[in-house]
């Protein structure tokens, strides 16, 4: 992805406090949006499938589901915006384009690029809210320096360590980053099972059953210990007394405000 010209805290300060509102005005747009969906579950399932096996990178774990993220969001980004995404979204950093799909392309845009630093720079968090509305849904992609260990567990990766094979207690600090990474597949599992109930295929779900609601998840890194969250959330379902035709900005949701003052350390940074 290309690096935009605008600083990090003045593309920051752009979108702090704020999500993006897409329309659903048919099934087939919440069709798409479902199967966005079961790709972050993919994405969770693939990844519990690595951090269980001891042979396997968790580096290479937190690639693949960042891979999965990103095409979830590229996925929307080309339905809305179109191929040229990226240089939509340079126009609306550059105060050239206000639109709604302009809108979207910064948005997206710029978690993308939280996204691919976030395993490679340490004391970094994800932590998206995302809520299914009738007729609508909002991505809120916050990021937040530091660790978030409220509602979370946390595995240790060897692979990340200082920790030398030769050193006296490196036999047992395996042992116990093998056992962290067992709890927390088990946890990833269940993850992607949950995001799989709360966005069901709207072509075999009720309507009632599907009308709001939502989730909010964590996962990150601070130097060789990796967190992950995720908790089921409701939405008011009256939130939005008006349709939208176009992707648009709005205000972080009272869930979104309550996520914060819960998992969250104080003092911590949102971005």
């Amino acid at each position: 992805m290309r690096h935009l010209d605008a600083t990090p805290p003045e593309r920051t300060s752009l979108f702090h406090g704020r999500a993006i509102r897409l329309p659903m005005p048919s099934v087939e747009a919440e069709l798409e949006f479902h199967r966005n969906m079961w790709r972050v579950a993919e994405g969770l399932e693939r990844k519990a499938e690595m951090v269980a096996d001891p042979r396997a990178s968790v580096h290479e774990a937190c690639d693949q589901q960042f891979e999965r993220i990103k095409t979830s969001y590229e996925t929307t980004l080309e339905r809305f915006v179109g191929d040229e995404y990226e240089s939509v979204a340079h126009a609306y950093l550059e105060g050239e384009r206000s639109d709604g799909r302009a809108a979207l392309a910064g948005y997206l845009s710029e978690a993308l690029w939280r996204l691919q630093q976030l395993y490679s720079v340490s004391n970094l968090t994800f932590f998206p809210v995302v809520l299914r509305y009738p007729r609508c849904c909002t991505i809120n992609a916050r990021f937040v320096h530091g660790q978030v260990v409220e509602n979370t567990i946390q595995y240790e990766s060897p692979e990340h360590s200082a920790v030398c094979p030769d050193e006296s207690y490196a036999d047992i600090y395996h042992g116990e980053s093998r056992w962290s990474q067992k709890q927390a597949a088990e946890h990833l599992a269940a993850s992607a099972q949950a995001i799989r109930d709360r966005f069901p295929d709207p072509r075999e779900t009720p309507d009632d059953e599907r009308r709001a609601g939502g989730i909010v998840s964590v996962f990150g890194r601070r130097g060789s210990t990796f967190t992950s969250g995720l908790e089921l959330v409701e939405a008011d379902p009256d939130r939005f007394d008006d349709d939208v035709e176009e992707p648009t900005l709005v205000t972080e949701s009272s869930v979104a405000r309550c996520t914060e003052r819960e998992w969250l350390p104080r003092g911590a940074a949102v971005l």
